[in-house]
């Protein structure tokens, strides 16, 4: 794979570069490996994305704090928590939780559990090896997008589907990293039931409405692992993009990189040792007629590494036909729906037809 010199653009055969890299099943640890001292060019983002990052700024230190709501005294502080819960999301789309009840010995476990299946045998990650990411429950791939992105992100990463809606069956999952995904899975679904609740009751519903919606019907567990870069001012972590879910949920390991987009900066999320991140998800912008909002957000690239996240993503099952549309509570004459009726499968399909571009997958089906 051919390196680049800072401001050069040499002509080359790009598919060919994405084949090669795609055919050793080795990812961008594979590369670093090596031991390169410059990315390869599939890497380096194209001139339209670094014209397109002139538009925003990155936030200093003091100017924006991501909002970090404490879930602790749930019982009788609930109305409390949910107003904030409203307030982050109406406003930032993202904010952090402390005192969530998961113990930081499961949170610690889960971030090393990942980092041993991605610096583990490399013989079982090429047998999960697969970009289609609705083919098996276990998989192991680096950029999903490959083929539709302009340039490729500096990240590799796990995903297993622990519920679709049926539960995974834990010998599938590797024995690196078996025995905590279980663990902390125990845990992130009674915090998604948790977390769900409030975020209906937020938007003025009942507390049953959003699973109702079948809102956490589908799990999905990623974990990232996005090695050191020798030149991160080239190439991104991860590009800019909204998720395709309710709401997600977010460990993040010491290392910053996560930033999302408000009021035009890019904000840093501070890593807190033992906190979760929450960010809103497209299907709940939509739900809600945009009154919570699905912000962008990306992972910047860095010479410190590797940087270790794992996701966990909420939505409803493809294998039923759900239906997504404003919630008719939230709609009226003076605020009529902005989205059409569509099925989830026509989001999903969309969504994956274009990788992650930066442009939000709900505006092809706004009215």
């Amino acid at each position: 794979m051919e390196s680049v010199q800072p401001g050069e653009v040499p002509l080359y055969d790009r598919n060919k570069e994405l084949k090669a890299f795609d055919e050793t099943k080795t990812g961008v640890k594979g590369i670093v490996d090596m031991g390169i001292e410059k990315i390869p060019r599939m890497f380096v983002r194209t001139q339209d994305e670094f014209t397109e990052d002139l538009a925003y700024t990155d936030a200093t230190r003091d100017q924006f704090q991501t909002p970090v709501i404490d879930l602790q005294g749930i019982d009788y502080r609930r109305n409390e928590i949910m107003d904030e819960i409203r307030r982050a999301s109406v406003t930032w789309g993202f904010f952090q939780l402390v005192n969530h009840g998961i113990p930081i010995s499961v949170t610690n476990e889960m971030i090393q559990g990942i980092r041993r299946f991605h610096e583990g045998d490399i013989e079982v990650k090429k047998r999960l090896y697969v970009k289609e990411m609705m083919s098996q429950k276990v998989q192991y791939y680096s950029n999903y997008d490959l083929n539709e992105s302009r340039s490729a992100n500096w990240r590799d990463t796990f995903r297993c589907r622990l519920l679709n809606p049926d539960p995974i069956d834990p010998q599938l999952l590797p024995e690196t990293c078996r025995d905590i995904i279980v663990e902390y899975w125990k845990h992130i679904m009674s915090l998604g039931d948790i977390l769900a609740e409030l975020l209906s009751e937020a938007l003025g519903l009942n507390k049953d409405h959003l699973k109702g919606m079948d809102c956490t019907q589908y799990l999905a567990l990623l974990g990232h692992y996005y090695p050191a870069c020798p030149e991160p001012e080239l190439t991104m972590g991860s590009t800019k993009h909204a998720d395709q879910s309710f709401f997600t949920i977010l460990l993040q390991d010491q290392v910053a990189g996560l930033q999302f987009l408000h009021q035009n900066h890019w904000v840093t999320v501070k890593p807190i040792t033992g906190a979760l991140t929450v960010n809103i998800g497209d299907l709940i912008q939509l739900i809600s007629n945009d009154k919570f909002k699905s912000s962008e957000h990306r992972v910047v690239a860095s010479h410190v590494g590797p940087r270790i996240s794992v996701g966990c993503f909420y939505r409803a099952s493809l294998d039923k036909p759900t239906l997504l549309y404003p919630i008719r509570e939230l709609t009226s004459e003076t605020n009529p729906p902005v989205y059409q009726n569509i099925t989830f499968k026509e989001y999903i399909d969309y969504a994956h037809s274009r990788g992650l571009d930066g442009v939000s997958s709900l505006n092809y089906f706004k009215l």
